[in-house]
């Protein structure tokens, strides 16, 4: 069974978001992680960067697929977590502590709009 934090909201395409203020911290899922197997590269937007809820903002590479990173929600990227340029397995190590992207929101209502973590489990069930 994945790990699913309960104060976190989630898209069903597996990518997580923590809101503090205005500021959404972006990562994905323990389920994704464990989906895609040994992580070896994350492609990542740049800081100043535009990101729009539902739409592709980067990809993560493991040995057996690469998978499109999808935005939960809108806004400027205002920082990237650039260890995972040199070390990203760091996903796998601990999906939920090491994030990929901080975006500052220009829609805080599309959090309202994402998974809770029950709704989100029951979405790793199916």
């Amino acid at each position: 069974m994945s790990k699913i934090l309960e104060d976190l909201r989630y898209a069903d395409s597996h990518e997580w978001v923590k809101v503090e203020g205005d500021i959404a911290t972006v990562g994905i899922t323990d389920y994704a992680q464990h989906a895609l197997g040994s992580i070896v590269y994350v492609d990542m937007p740049e800081e100043g960067d535009e990101v729009t809820a539902g739409e592709d903002f980067g990809a993560v590479e493991s040995v057996k697929a690469a998978s499109d990173l999808i935005s939960p929600v809108s806004g400027e990227v205002v920082e990237i977590n650039t260890a995972l340029e040199d070390e990203p397995e760091l996903l796998n190590q601990d999906a939920f502590a090491n994030w990929i992207m901080k975006v500052k929101l220009s829609d805080a209502s599309e959090v309202d709009g994402l998974l809770t973590a029950d709704a989100y489990a029951k979405i790793c069930e199916e």
